[in-house]
């Protein structure tokens, strides 16, 4: 299993790295442009950058829908953001804001906000709508992946 290999797409330069699973928490950087491929943070996608980023990247990516408007996705903000400082490299964290990617949003089937899905290969595999607590937003992740 040490040798298993991930891909993950750079948050930087989006270029595709080829990764052992043994040397996720090494931190890594970009075969492209040198920058880290975890920053503890999560990475902002848009129409154009997410479906390559969600798909070609083979760890869990964890991906917050939001908008600037919404009272509870400011609320829900800093809690994703300690989660993905705590969580990553076992997983990826993302946001898109839905105001300004409305395609992705809608092929997503986001219908309320903030909506929180874990992906696997460009795939929904666990979807909950609403704020939540970091215990639990780290509980549900867990469960999920």
């Amino acid at each position: 299993m040490e040798h298993e290999v991930n891909y993950i797409v750079c948050p930087s330069c989006f270029a595709t790295n080829k990764l052992n699973r043994g040397r996720l928490t090494d931190k890594p950087k970009c075969g492209k442009c040198g920058n880290l491929l975890f920053l503890g943070k999560p990475v902002s996608l848009n129409d154009h950058s997410f479906l390559k980023f969600v798909k070609k990247t083979t760890i869990p990516v964890v991906v917050d829908f939001w908008a600037e408007w919404c009272g509870p996705c400011k609320m829900m903000a800093p809690i994703f953001q300690q989660a993905a400082q705590s969580m990553e490299p076992q997983v990826v964290f993302a946001k898109l804001n839905t105001e300004e990617a409305p395609i992705t949003a809608n092929e997503f089937g986001i219908r309320s906000i903030p909506t929180i899905a874990v992906l696997e290969n460009g795939k929904v595999i666990s979807q909950r709508a609403g704020a939540m607590s970091l215990p639990d937003l780290k509980a549900w992740i867990q469960q999920s992946i």
